[in-house]
């Protein structure tokens, strides 16, 4: 035990000083005075305008699915219009259509890195009920 201790001891008298010199601060002319950087960080796309599901007449109402949900993403651009608009989880090819239909025609305000507008990936869940 005595010659773990004595090493403990050797090691840290010798860790001390290289810690002491690497805290100092740097008198060196070629290190750099710029500012650190500080970013306002991601914004998300906010939804300024939606507008509800238009069903088209003679549709029974027992075709319209009850507490349904479907899975979309999609991309919000630059100008807050949604792009690339997919379908994740689905219910049935005549309700997915009609869903893309409505959220293409949703508004955003943009998502924003440093308060410039940047497209902005997203998932939807889009519920429908009776």
């Amino acid at each position: 035990m005595r010659p773990i201790v004595a090493s403990g001891i050797l090691l840290s008298s010798l860790l001390l000083p290289a810690a002491a010199r690497a805290s100092q601060p740097s008198d060196d002319a070629a290190a750099s005075t710029q500012a650190p950087r500080i970013s306002t960080g991601l914004t998300a796309p906010v939804l300024l305008h939606s507008i509800g599901l238009a069903i088209p007449a003679g549709v029974p109402e027992d075709a319209i699915p009850v507490d349904a949900q479907i899975g979309l993403t999609l991309t919000v651009d630059e100008k807050g219009q949604p792009q690339d608009i997919h379908v994740v989880k689905g219910i049935n090819p005549f309700w997915d259509a009609r869903i893309i239909d409505t959220v293409s025609k949703f508004r955003y305000r943009p998502g924003a890195i440093d308060e410039k507008p940047i497209p902005v990936d997203m998932n939807l869940i889009v519920n429908i009920s009776r």
